[in-house]
């Protein structure tokens, strides 16, 4: 009998947009112009499509009115504003390519960011939070304090021409932002439509830096093709409308914000709104009140943040219906907490990673909900996924094994790596995900672990996913991360970090005793730490190998080499 393999490929009659973003946005905005395109209510900003199309052409005309070439790289440095979404449309236009740098980034990393891919030009937010991002651009370019505008000679970083500073206020050195909102003259913008009628769609568009666990974070190069159709699918899988207002709490900065959040926004004529620079759970509930919103993105642990809030039941979240949970696991435990108590019966779950725009697996609204809370749904149209073992060879369905993605979506590669790019997409152009997945008979696929988190306790598998699955059913448990430790006899032995519910106690015994007779001996952990966090990157994403090495030190175990 022929054994049906683990391949899939998202057919589809909808065919992919071949066109630029800057072209694509001004077709949305002569269709929807009276529609609201932009709403930030803490910046007192309600845009509709005509004005949000005419704000980016003011400032991709003076941007390259500064003298700035296509295929420069500008980077933007700021929290969630209305500004990062004109400088994400304005470059694109404009033929440049915007580098998304954290907002917690420190000296060293804004240094290394802005060398690794030479920017002309650096726009940024005077302040956020406890990082003063003036003072640290004053260090890494002490120049700034004694050129005009425009005239910054750098001995580090002899590339960066200009630095554009948010807000009012006037900074030595620097150019203010303002200045790229006036009208530029018919000069500038016949210049504009030149520059935006030459740029092609495979063009590069975006450099974002994966938070890499280990080593230097490399500079995912993404095109105009990558991102537009990816947002266009997202949006497609969500059956976003020119009536759906989406609340994006997200980071811009990473491919959750600017792609699931405003290109899908954009491709559809629905209304981006952002309620804070940052995750604030208090904000997201008083927006999506007071907006109507009727979808919500979020990490798993902002919805959990928003279900804990101590006034959620206070909040009319009736507008609600659609949304994606991702960025990292997402516990089934909470996702049907999230479609019962907020609505949200169109959640969708998206899986994906940076290098492919980003995603390549969503769920359907009309998925059966079991398979919406346990699966990341089936290969996103367009794309082609297979799975295979440490041979490369492609294993049958229900086998797990390492999950290859191959299609528009893939990035151009590592800016200025081409070793790192080769080591990531081969010969096929099938870029190697390093994540563990299981693909069912019916195209369902389920996300089981990174190829570098599995455990091997004994020679046993254990992937520590389904652990966390297991125990998040345990009435006292709110979160929880498993993690391989060093063992003298096994090799590596399961630790699970658990945070408890607010108010609830319990012992390492009890929660052993909890997976007694459920699960195989071998998958029990073997120690149980309680604990109040998890080491987080910025984007929500939990950093297990930091988490293995703070267990390791705390158990009193030897870290292997």
């Amino acid at each position: 009998m022929h054994q049906q393999r683990s391949y899939v490929h998202g057919h589809s009659d909808t065919p992919l947009i071949g066109e630029s973003i800057g072209i694509h946005l001004s077709a949305i905005a002569q269709r929807f112009g009276d529609n609201e395109a932009l709403v930030v209510p803490f910046q007192n900003i309600r845009w509709t499509y005509r004005e949000f199309d005419d704000y980016v052409s003011r400032v991709a005309a003076n941007l390259l009115a500064l003298g700035l070439q296509p295929g420069d790289r500008v980077g933007i440095w700021a929290p969630n504003c209305a500004e990062w979404v004109l400088v994400q449309f304005a470059t694109a236009r404009a033929g440049l390519i915007m580098v998304n740098i954290n907002p917690a980034y420190r000296r060293s990393e804004l240094e290394y960011a802005l060398d690794k891919v030479q920017c002309s030009a650096l726009i940024l937010a005077p302040a956020f939070k406890t990082s003063d991002y003036i003072e640290m651009i004053r260090d890494v370019v002490p120049e700034i304090d004694h050129g005009a505008p425009g005239e910054l000679h750098s001995r580090r970083l002899p590339h960066l021409r200009h630095v554009i500073r948010l807000g009012p206020e006037q900074t030595r050195g620097m150019s203010s932002f303002d200045h790229l909102l006036v009208p530029p003259g018919p000069e500038a913008l016949d210049r504009l439509l030149a520059v935006q009628d030459s740029v092609q769609f495979d063009d590069p568009v975006n450099i974002q830096f994966t938070s890499g666990t280990t080593g230097a974070p490399k500079g995912a190069t993404l095109s105009h093709h990558n991102i537009l159709n990816n947002g266009f699918f997202v949006g497609e899988a969500m059956r976003l409308t020119t009536r759906d207002r989406l609340c994006i709490p997200v980071p811009l900065y990473h491919c959750f914000g600017m792609v699931l959040g405003n290109m899908a926004c954009v491709t559809h004529g629905a209304t981006m709104v952002f309620p804070s620079g940052s995750f604030e759970p208090q904000a997201v509930l008083d927006t999506v009140q007071a907006e109507r919103c009727t979808g919500l993105h979020g990490v798993p642990t902002m919805f959990i943040a928003l279900l804990d809030h101590p006034d959620f039941a206070n909040y009319d979240l009736s507008t609600l219906r659609t949304g994606i949970m991702a960025g990292s696991p997402c516990p089934a435990e909470v996702m049907n907490r999230v479609m019962k108590t907020m609505h949200m019966d169109d959640i969708t779950i998206a899986y994906g990673m940076t290098e492919t725009s980003p995603v390549s697996f969503q769920s359907s609204v009309d998925d059966p909900v079991h398979l919406r809370v346990t699966t990341i749904g089936r290969v996103h149209p367009h794309i082609e996924c297979k799975i295979v073992d440490a041979n490369g060879a492609i294993v049958p369905r229900g086998v797990k094994g390492e999950l290859l993605t191959r299609g528009y979506s893939v990035m151009l590669g590592y800016w200025g790596d081409e070793e790192k790019t080769r080591a990531t997409i081969d010969a096929a152009r099938w870029l190697h995900t390093g994540d563990l997945a299981v693909i069912d008979e019916d195209g369902f696929a389920s996300i089981v672990g990174r190829c570098k988190d599995m455990v091997i306790r004994g020679g046993e598998n254990i992937y520590p996913r389904e652990i966390e699955e297991f125990l998040y059913r345990h009435p006292k448990v709110q979160d929880v991360q498993c993690v391989g430790v060093p063992d003298a006899k096994y090799g590596e032995e399961l630790c699970a970090c658990i945070i408890l519910r607010p108010d609830q106690e319990a012992t390492a015994g009890e929660i052993q005793e909890f997976c007694r007779g459920q699960i195989a001996h071998y998958k029990i952990p073997r120690y149980v730490r309680f604990v109040s966090s998890f080491p987080m990157t910025v984007t929500g994403k939990i950093q297990k190998f930091v988490l293995r090495n703070q267990v390791t030190t705390d158990l009193g175990l030897h870290h292997d080499s």
